[in-house]
């Protein structure tokens, strides 16, 4: 039973773009990871990377609900004895907004090989420019 599924030489992948501003962070990462996954299309398969790229545009005005703003941490250790860093949510948005979107994306995805190559689907960029014009990405719509 050899050619039961997609074969993944035959998937050519989309290019999508989003718009963050005033987007809910953990709604887009949601959304995004699932197009990124391949989820919206009917070869959808588990082992498979079936998705397509998205393109992440405006990352510095995405926003957070209640108190995250003052209370969430972006946490990362060295390796070392008393080695945990935390960095701010505030910080981290002033400093690399990108990251912010890219963490949350990142932990909607496997924890696998599958995972880290589905990872550089995404490409996030602090304000509305991009240089992806080539590969004519469609606008997707989020829902809110």
């Amino acid at each position: 039973m050899a050619g039961t599924g997609p074969r993944p030489e035959a998937q050519g992948g989309e290019w999508y773009v989003v718009d963050a501003e005033g987007k809910t962070l953990g709604r887009l990462a949601s959304q995004v990871a699932s197009v990124i996954r391949g989820k919206h299309k009917p070869t959808y398969t588990p082992s498979l990377d079936t998705g397509d790229h998205v393109i992440v545009i405006n990352a510095e005005k995405v926003r957070v609900t209640g108190n995250k703003e003052k209370q969430k941490f972006y946490y990362r250790h060295s390796g070392y004895p008393g080695g945990l860093r935390a960095v701010p949510y505030e910080v981290m948005m002033a400093k690399k907004p990108e990251a912010i979107i890219e963490h949350a994306v990142r932990g909607m995805l496997p924890h696998n090989r599958l995972g880290r190559s589905l990872w550089r689907k995404l490409k996030v960029y602090r304000g509305a420019e991009h240089p992806h014009a080539a590969q004519k990405p469609k606008p997707l719509e989020i829902k809110e």
